[in-house]
């Protein structure tokens, strides 16, 4: 009977203790696979992607002539205004040159205020939808590389233009350190400009 219990207790310590052992396997590697964490730099991703890089050429050059039209039609107007000095003072003529010219320049801050609100605009869907691509992106890289976790690795410029501005970085940064991180930042500007012109608006 003596050794029948006892040849039970060393089944059920074996039991345990395989158990137990089987279970610190898993959790080693859980631990092993949550510890797996990678960085990205977004700063730089829409400093260097060729899409972004392309997309702020193009903003440009239409600003440039967005700028022309609008300085050709503000000539047009010191033009009116300069000849109101040949004209008598309440006379119809006058007035009618003075009317035209405040017609042209109601038109001419209204097109200003429209394009600066279109070019606001533009910008913010551009800037939503690269950065929707780099999370998406981020996420099937972080999934071929066994990451858990992905920081944005920000890089803040010393030192700060302003106050405002020191504050702002020191509010943002919440990255200060990470040696031993994988760095996809190179990849995922890479598949950006792999996708280029699959994606493109």
């Amino acid at each position: 009977m003596k050794t029948k219990t006892m040849a039970l207790s060393c089944l059920i310590c074996l039991g345990v203790l395989f158990v137990g052992y089987e279970f610190s396997r898993a959790e080693a590697g859980t631990d092993e696979a949550s510890l797996r964490v990678g960085v990205v730099n977004v700063r730089r991703i829409f400093r260097d992607c060729k899409r972004n890089i392309t997309y702020r050429a193009e903003a440009v050059a239409e600003q440039s002539k967005v700028r022309q039209e609008l300085g050709k039609l503000a000539k047009e107007i010191e033009v009116a205004e300069a000849g109101l000095k040949t004209l008598k003072p309440g006379s119809d003529d006058h007035l009618a040159r003075v009317k035209a010219i405040l017609e042209k320049r109601a038109n001419l801050n209204a097109l200003q205020d429209y394009n600066k609100q279109q070019r606001g605009l533009k910008d913010k869907r551009w800037t939503e939808g690269l950065y929707e691509e780099i999370l998406r992106m981020t996420g099937k890289l972080a999934e071929e590389k066994g990451l858990g976790l992905v920081f944005d690795k920000d890089e803040p410029a010393f030192p700060a233009s302003s106050s405002d501005e020191l504050m702002l970085t020191l509010s943002t940064n919440k990255l200060l350190y990470s040696g031993g991180c994988s760095d996809i930042t190179d990849d995922v500007i890479a598949r950006l400009d792999a996708a280029r012109g699959t994606s493109d608006e």
